[in-house]
């Protein structure tokens, strides 16, 4: 699957892989200087970056990288290893919209498609929470 991906999918829509290249970017330049999430992450973040734009590439559409690589995304065995309450979770979601807002009215995503992604972002956010 190329960068126009599956016709119809959000990774088309939103034009493909620099989408969510950029969007995890943003997402760990907040990440990065915050301190109750930082201590979660591999002090080199490269790998964590391109597993997570690929994870989102593919899931709104665009190649299969990830599981390829991967296998299955597990996301809640994945985070298991992590104490996610309301904290972090409120701290990982203000990190990612803060990306994806800005990069949406930058390059003009279409709103349908912004409001999705949006949507999945605070669902995962509420999902992966395994502490109260």
């Amino acid at each position: 699957m190329g960068v126009e991906g599956i016709e119809g999918s959000v990774y088309a829509a939103v034009g493909g892989q620099p989408f969510f290249d950029d969007l995890v970017e943003g997402f760990y330049a907040g990440v990065a200087a915050d301190a109750r999430l930082r201590p979660m992450y591999p002090e080199d973040l490269a790998d964590s970056r391109r597993h997570l734009a690929g994870f989102l590439a593919q899931y709104w559409g665009g190649p299969t990288t990830y599981s390829d690589e991967r296998g299955h995304p597990r996301l809640r065995m994945r985070h298991a290893p992590f104490v996610i309450g309301e904290p972090e979770r409120d701290a990982w979601l203000r990190h990612m919209l803060g990306s994806l807002d800005p990069l949406v009215a930058a390059r003009g995503t279409p709103p349908e498609e912004a409001a999705r992604i949006r949507a999945y972002l605070v669902d995962v956010a509420d999902f992966l929470v395994n502490a109260r």
